[in-house]
């Protein structure tokens, strides 16, 4: 048996000109890969609830981010049921090892290309990352 998060490692790149983490259930996951799409690009979606990522592939996101650790974290309502603290969740390392954990606690989208990385909202950041 393999354990949880270990050896599940989701290709990110470079088959595409951008990887969308995406949550088809989030109307902002939705308009990103609209958006990236109606643009003509080739887009690898990758549903992460479906295929989470393991702390490897974390961790390379996380380096790849231009946000800081802790946003790629929700705090929602299962965050808090859970009773986290979010002051726990703010280094790369403790950050995977929570989304290892609970992956539907991944902010989504998360656009990625080359060796750049991006939390997709508000919606506009979608067209500000593909201009830059």
């Amino acid at each position: 048996m393999v354990p949880r998060g270990e050896g599940r490692v989701p290709r990110i790149g470079p088959t595409s000109d951008l990887t969308v983490l995406h949550n088809a259930g989030c109307s902002t996951s939705r308009h990103a890969v609209n958006e990236l799409t109606a643009a003509g690009l080739d887009v690898d979606v990758l549903h992460y609830l479906k295929e989470p990522l393991d702390r490897a592939a974390l961790l390379d996101l996380l380096a790849k981010l231009e946000d800081p650790p802790a946003d790629l974290v929700r705090k929602d309502g299962f965050f808090k049921g859970l009773e986290l603290d979010p002051a726990d969740y703010v280094s790369p390392e403790a950050v995977a090892d929570l989304l290892v954990e609970h992956p539907r606690l991944m902010q989504r989208p998360v656009l990625v290309h080359g060796d750049r990385a991006i939390i997709g909202r508000p919606k506009d950041r979608v067209a500000a990352f593909l201009a830059g």
